[in-house]
């Protein structure tokens, strides 16, 4: 099985100069998922791009974390159509 690489929060909240309760928000809002390891929580390494997108969001364009749940919603949502725009576009091309 594969291990998973975790990092501790407390870790990215001092190179993000975010505070904890960020992570805990992102974490009600069913944005990101925490492990816990001996009892330390922690991000898994992959989530991370995604973690800094929402801080970004966050931080850059002042949305609170229910816009943050909003437009990271959208952004899922515009990626699932267009991975489906390019499926229907690849099977077009067998009828052409």
């Amino acid at each position: 099985m594969k291990e998973e690489k975790l990092v501790p929060i407390s870790t990215l909240c001092v190179h993000y100069e975010v505070e904890m309760a960020f992570f805990s928000e992102l974490n009600e809002y069913g944005l990101i998922e925490i492990d816990t390891q001996e009892q330390t929580e922690c991000i898994r390494v992959e989530c991370i791009p995604e973690i800094e997108k929402m801080i970004r969001i966050h931080r850059d364009l002042r949305v609170n974390m229910e816009g943050i749940d909003v437009v990271w919603n959208l952004l899922q949502k515009m990626d699932e159509l267009q991975n489906e725009l390019m499926a229907v576009r690849s099977r077009l091309r067998l009828y052409e």
